[in-house]
């Protein structure tokens, strides 16, 4: 069933962990539930941008036009899915330096349901409200940290101790591609890539 671990990741990590495990579904259904779930963030976004706006402390409600919103919800689709691409090849990429020998699709599991929570953060965004998301925000980065140091030492089949510095390497390195993202983001938007406002 599509996004059946969803749940399960929420209400007991480390046996919804365990499931995942035991079934290996496949690159196949870590890539539905990528899909799926990370266009909870841009339509969110997109909504809030253009038919609520933003409050950013006292002042006028910010909203972008349509088209300006649309192109950035696309663009934001499409760099969460790479940066989780990116974060199960690096995973996957260290694993040998830890005693693990996964498959791809062990790290891509590991990479797409860790970053589950930071997906749903998106629903925060309909109360657009900036030390609402950000708080949320903060709420899920601790909580895919979280499921990331569980899930590492079930799903990579290593020991605990040594699952824990393997999760910690993991992330740094989500936290380099989140800096990269957020690099990359300002250099676009300087070269006229940023949103268009409505006045």
């Amino acid at each position: 069933m599509i996004l059946n671990h969803l749940w399960g990741l929420y209400a007991h990590p480390r046996q919804e962990w365990r499931a995942i495990e035991r079934n290996h579904e496949g690159i196949s259904s870590s890539l539905t539930h990528i899909l799926l779930v990370a266009l909870i963030p841009p339509i969110c976004c997109y909504f809030a941008s253009v038919h609520i706006g933003w409050s950013i402390g006292a002042g006028d409600l910010i909203r972008l036009t349509p088209e300006s919103a649309q192109f950035m919800a696309v663009g934001m689709y499409f760099a969460l899915i790479a940066a989780v691409f990116a974060l199960a090849y690096l995973t996957h990429w260290m694993a040998k330096t830890f005693g693990a020998n996964p498959q791809f699709s062990q790290a891509l599991e590991v990479a797409a349901y860790s970053s589950t929570p930071m997906f749903m953060m998106g629903l925060a965004t309909l109360y657009p409200q900036l030390w609402f998301v950000m708080l949320a925000a903060l709420v899920a980065i601790s909580y895919s940290v979280y499921l990331l140091y569980s899930g590492v030492p079930i799903i990579m089949n290593i020991h605990e101790d040594r699952g824990f510095i393997y999760a910690s390497s993991v992330v740094t390195c989500g936290l380099v591609l989140l800096v990269a993202v957020m690099a990359a983001s300002v250099i676009l938007w300087g070269h006229g890539f940023g949103p268009t406002y409505i006045s």
